[in-house]
């Protein structure tokens, strides 16, 4: 080894690292603690000091380098990861009055055995956060991924876009004796202050101004966040301002090496140069995140707060601790005068029991803390005025009076448009055009008119009337005996129906035609391209390169969806029909105890009512179904055009061959989608399960098989590959897959 290679080791390596820590400390000061203490220029400096070592020698730079924080490759898709721990729900307290506070407390109390002459609980209060739930993973104190919460199982990776956020810190900072976990999850919420989004908004009215395509403005702060995280760009990630809170943990790991062996048998995650983020690595499972924090010394839930700001974390200045149920009411009412002060949106307050070994023997319900509760403020209302009352079709003709509001922000969001349900609905509250009304809108609900403000009506005004035929067809308006709704009686004569109708046969659930939108349809109705579902399998690349804004390779990627859509499952295709009751789970279960369309199709009521779930209203609608010609001629039509599904073995003909067996399916199947795999089992009796247990009878395992697989191996269950999966289906007389 040279001399200069060794002066390149000792004193090019520290600058570098001394330039890392520099760096990170004033992020840290700028962004986190919003104390500055170097101006912007003297930082730039640094910056470009770091870049200019990296550029020379590229083997430096590591995945804590804040040059790494933007500029990842542009994504095709997210992945979807495990969880080291489920990210629980939490119950939500119904009552959203000073009640709802004091109910809690009773229950902990009562819970923990704890009487009226004994001292009132701690508990942590916290700020329930109107954004995305985030789980980061740190090994070895650098974060190595970041992923959203999902099913709160499986999460979809979002690393690159979370990079972005300088508030997240992408090595952690050791505390005296205090050292941070080798294997850490931090739980948090990713959001936009309202000053950003408002910045934000202004700069996309600038783009629109200058005649910018495809661009918009947001909705909420809410729905910023959540679009700039699910960016496959990092870079245009990094351009939407996200900020972050962290409130918890998942999975502390102290020590690995104290791990099973099972856990341990895939490479560990390398943190020291450009590498991929945790290649291949399974996440170690612990269910009890607090008998760690416990032997870290950390015996509270405030304290963990604290830990976690130590470490280089955002946590919001609000959180503290409150006695009892007089604690939580004050800060609840406090906080809710305060709301609408504050840089970002809550909709309500967390509380948590503090002590963590009384938050261990309270433990968990179904997939909720016991220990914790969220307390909601009362939904949001404003005044507004009722501009004119429209009435809609959907897609099985139900027609929907809904009021066009004057815009009005409410509960987060602008307001345009509210349900008045139907004709009883909105006779019951008399809602009338020229109204002012009231206005509610939490969280997701579909706004509502809560009522009428009577004494600020016209003389002029009139009752609304349902109109007694379509406003889109012109056809006869319905209603059927005991219902509250009026439909269309023009089915696909009806072109508001025929729209809805398509894509609902073309969504996810039902044939899953990918590329086939809502506005794709709307010009294919509106150009007479299509007049049924059926026609959907005669376009051709002309007839789609001849509509608006649709390219030949955009068209061609079109019809590739639609062909691939041929191969389907029996219970996917009865879905697909719209029948009305007739639900995703109804579907699974005719197809299950049938086996055959035409058996569905000549069964009597009372063989329809034998079936799991159907009763007489749903063995009803599917005996009226087929018993209309145009809809079994449309079966016929598609039949003929390719659309087909495996044969399957009625369950009511004898005991089916897998009754009683459950698998796991993990990884990638080449020759299925995991729905088909799913229904193919399904078909044969079998249950198909989300995770492995001693009680597995196989586990079938595709490419890029993960901890599912280990867990198979681990407790000696059975494995099959894709072959011997095919294998077993042929050798139940499951074909066509």
């Amino acid at each position: 080894m040279t001399t200069d290679a060794v002066a390149l080791t000792q004193d090019v390596q520290s600058h570098y690292a001394q330039l890392k820590a520099q760096l990170a400390e004033h992020a840290h000061r700028y962004y986190v603690l919003d104390e500055p203490n170097i101006p912007d220029t003297q930082y730039d400096l640094l910056y470009q000091a770091l870049e200019k070592l990296e550029a020379q020698f590229p083997q430096l730079i590591s995945l804590d380098s804040p040059t790494q924080r933007v500029g990842g490759a542009v994504l095709d898709t997210f992945r979807s990861v495990e969880h080291g721990q489920a990210m629980l729900s939490i119950r939500t307290e119904t009552d959203t009055t000073p009640q709802g506070a004091v109910s809690f407390d009773e229950r902990m109390r009562k819970e923990l055995s704890l009487d009226d002459s004994q001292a009132p609980i701690d508990y942590v209060a916290e700020l329930k956060f109107d954004g995305l739930a985030m789980n980061l993973t740190y090994f070895e104190g650098v974060l190595v991924r970041a992923a959203t919460r999902g099913d709160g199982l499986f999460g979809e990776e979002v690393t690159q876009n979370i990079r972005t956020i300088r508030q997240i810190p992408l090595k952690l900072k050791a505390q005296g004796t205090l050292a941070v976990p080798e294997w850490l999850e931090v739980r948090g919420e990713v959001y936009m202050s309202r000053a950003d989004f408002e910045a934000l908004n202004e700069r996309q009215r600038l783009k629109i101004a200058q005649g910018l395509k495809n661009e918009k403005t947001f909705v909420n702060p809410r729905n910023a966040a959540a679009g700039a995280v699910r960016q496959l760009d990092s870079k245009i990630a990094s351009q939407r301002p996200l900020s972050f809170f962290a409130y918890g943990v998942g999975v502390v790991v102290n020590h690995l090496v104290n791990l099973s062996s099972s856990q341990l048998n895939a490479p560990k995650p390398q943190v020291s140069g450009q590498t991929a983020l945790l290649p291949d690595w399974t996440t170690p499972k612990v269910t009890q995140s607090s008998q760690a924090l416990l032997s870290l010394g950390i015996k509270d839930h405030f304290s963990l707060l604290q830990t976690l700001k130590a470490w280089g974390f955002p946590v919001a200045d609000q959180a503290c601790v409150v006695q009892g149920a007089q604690g939580l009411v004050g800060f609840h009412q406090s906080m809710g005068l305060a709301r609408e002060h504050l840089p970002f949106d809550i909709d309500g307050i967390v509380y948590k029991v503090n002590r963590l070994d009384w938050q261990m023997r309270l433990g968990f319900v179904t997939r909720e803390p016991r220990w914790a509760v969220a307390h909601k403020y009362p939904a949001q209302e404003q005044l507004t005025t009722v501009l004119d009352i429209d009435v809609q079709v959907g897609r099985t003709g139900k027609l929907t009076p809904v009021a066009k509001l004057k815009p009005v922000f409410v509960g987060g969001v602008t307001v345009t448009n509210a349900t008045l349900h139907n004709e009883l609905e909105a006779t019951r509250k008399d809602v009338r055009i020229g109204d002012t009304v009231i206005v509610r809108r939490a969280g997701d609900v579909i706004p509502e008119v809560v009522g009428v403000v009577v004494g600020e009506r016209s003389a002029q005004s009139l009752p609304f009337k349902m109109p007694m035929h379509c406003p889109v067809c012109g056809s006869l308006a319905v209603k059927e005996v005991l219902e509250a709704d009026h439909r269309c009686s023009g089915g696909l004569f009806c072109s508001a129906q025929r729209k809805q109708a398509i894509w609902h046969f073309a969504s996810k659930r039902a044939m899953d035609i990918e590329d086939l939108g809502e506005k794709l349809i709307d010009q294919l109705v509106d150009t007479k391209s299509i007049q049924s579902v059926a026609d959907l399998y005669r376009l051709d690349l002309s007839a789609l390169v001849s509509l608006e804004r649709m390219a030949q390779k955009s068209a061609s990627n079109v019809l590739a969806s639609i062909e691939g859509s041929k191969k389907t499952t029996l219970a996917r295709f009865l879905y697909a029909l719209g029948i009305r009751h007739v639900g995703e789970s109804t579907a699974k279960d005719l197809a299950i105890h049938f086996g055959d369309l035409a058996r569905i199709v000549l069964a009597t009521q009372e063989e329809l009512l034998q079936v799991n779930d159907v009763g007489p209203v749903v063995a009803q609608s599917l005996r009226t179904f087929f018993a209309q010609t145009h809809h079994m001629e449309l079966i016929e039509q598609l039949q003929a055009l390719g659309v087909h599904w495996p044969k399957m073995q009625a369950q009511s003909d004898t005991s089916l061959p897998l009754q009683g067996h459950t698998y796991v399916i993990t990884g990638t199947l080449t020759n299925f989608a995991r729905d088909d795999a799913k229904a193919a089992l399904e078909s044969l009796g079998a249950k198909v399960a989300g995770s492995v247990s001693k009680k597995t009878t196989a586990v079938i395992a595709g490419t890029e098989a993960g901890s599912k697989l280990d867990k198979a191996i681990a407790l000696e269950v059975k494995v099959l590959d894709e072959d011997a999966f095919v294998a077993l289906l042929q050798a139940h007389g499951t074909k066509g897959f």
